[in-house]
């Protein structure tokens, strides 16, 4: 790679820099190998994240004294956008830990953190996460049939759940099941499961728009899990699950404007090509519509991703503004991958782009990690809600209830 001069002034900005690099320069050109997901492919990730560890690219956000380089999340944002860039990326250079990292952190018993955490934050280790279930209602938590009962000293698992990421490969899973019946609110909890444990299977892999991604079926059947497993304490799944998708959705939409920015850089390489000159694209109001609906879109889900991570990292709630700021990842890089692909024609439709993977993950955005409809629904439940007193309500801050009655 060619070096990159340390601005002393911002490592931050330093930083960013050289993940891109490593990104384009060494991620990149392996994707069509590792988009094989085969041997070769694991082995190819392996090495990559080795030498990301070895330069120092590797957990840039784990928690504070455990590898991480940022501090901040809202310094952190355009460094995962950067890590997103590439679909393999989040993954080879551990960012695709670093919500699991502070969960742990968090939350975990010490014999979590020296099983589990300590493994995960030093690269030897694959974690994944169970909520969604065949025969549940992913957005309605009181649908969870997954359960574990008290018996004796632990913890007895039983249920199945289904499209948990990494779980082929994980050694680990958070699993979200029932362990009361009293209301959802005090009903569900977190335990850790080692991929070991007697009783846990996986039962297939589940294509993700006809490409295997990783996504499984898993079951659980009488797996015993020791009550120093549970995050937190019983009962506080609900409240883990609002800690986990506040952060969680704001790292995955930062990695999805990496992979729109590259969707754009590559639709305005194409305009400015031998090719883009010959059809003179560049002369068409369509495509300069097309390019400034793009920009657009980005620049505007940007923002929002730094408002709710400058609010994140203030402590001050920020619900709203972490769905809308989803929502608006998610189309901008529908949009961003929807237009290059149009501008490239039929070459944007083959496997000669990167394009039509970027397009699959950019529909996928509109259901993992919650879906469009149930994000819409609850922002405007909530906007409504809390602007009911418009004396009271801040449009600056709308998910404080009453902020103008704390201040005077």
């Amino acid at each position: 790679m060619n070096a990159v001069t340390e601005p002393l002034d911002n490592p931050v900005t330093y930083l960013c820099q050289r993940v891109k690099q490593f990104v384009d320069t060494q991620i990149i050109p392996k994707e069509t190998a590792l988009l094989a997901g085969d041997d070769n492919a694991r082995q190819i990730a392996a090495a990559l994240s080795a030498q990301a560890r070895q330069a120092g690219l590797f957990g840039s956000f784990y928690p504070k004294g455990h590898g991480g380089i940022v501090n901040r999340l809202s310094d952190y944002l355009p460094i995962a956008e950067q890590e997103g860039r590439s679909e393999f990326g989040p993954a080879i250079m551990g960012a695709d830990a670093t919500l699991d990292a502070h969960m742990l952190f968090w939350h975990g018993s010490p014999v979590v953190r020296a099983r589990y955490f300590d493994p995960l934050v030093k690269g030897r280790a694959v974690c994944s996460y169970a909520m969604s279930e065949p025969d549940s209602i992913g957005s309605i938590p009181d649908t969870m049939q997954t359960r574990a009962r008290w018996q004796d000293s632990h913890w007895v698992l039983t249920g199945k759940k289904w499209f948990v990421c990494r779980s082929l490969h994980a050694d680990f899973i958070t699993v979200v099941a029932r362990t009361s019946d009293k209301p959802v609110e005090q009903g569900l909890s977190m335990l850790i499961v080692p991929a070991d444990a007697p009783g846990f299977e996986v039962l297939r892999e589940l294509p993700v728009l006809g490409r295997m991604q990783g996504q499984g079926e898993l079951s659980f059947t009488n797996v015993v899990v020791p009550s120093d497993h549970v995050l937190g304490v019983p009962g506080q799944g609900i409240k883990l699950m609002q800690q986990r998708l506040g952060l969680g959705r704001i790292l995955r939409a930062s990695q999805w404007l990496g992979m729109a920015q590259r969707s754009f850089e590559l639709m305005c390489e194409r305009i400015h090509s031998e090719r883009g000159v010959q059809a003179r694209l560049v002369e068409k109001q369509l495509v300069r519509a097309r390019v400034c609906n793009v920009y657009r879109h980005i620049a505007t889900a940007r923002a929002l991703l730094r408002d709710a991570a400058r609010k994140f990292d203030d402590r001050q709630a920020n619900s709203i503004e972490v769905n809308i700021a989803k929502l608006a990842a998610s189309d901008a890089l529908s949009v961003a991958t929807d237009n290059a692909i149009q501008i490239m024609g039929a070459e944007g439709l083959s496997d000669g782009t990167p394009l039509s993977s970027l397009y699959r993950n950019a529909r996928t955005t509109h259901i993992l990690d919650g879906t469009d409809d149930a994000l819409v629904s609850s922002v405007g439940r909530a906007l409504l809600a809390n602007s009911r007193n418009p004396e009271l309500f801040d449009s600056d801050y709308p998910s404080v209830v009453n902020r103008a009655s704390n201040h005077g």
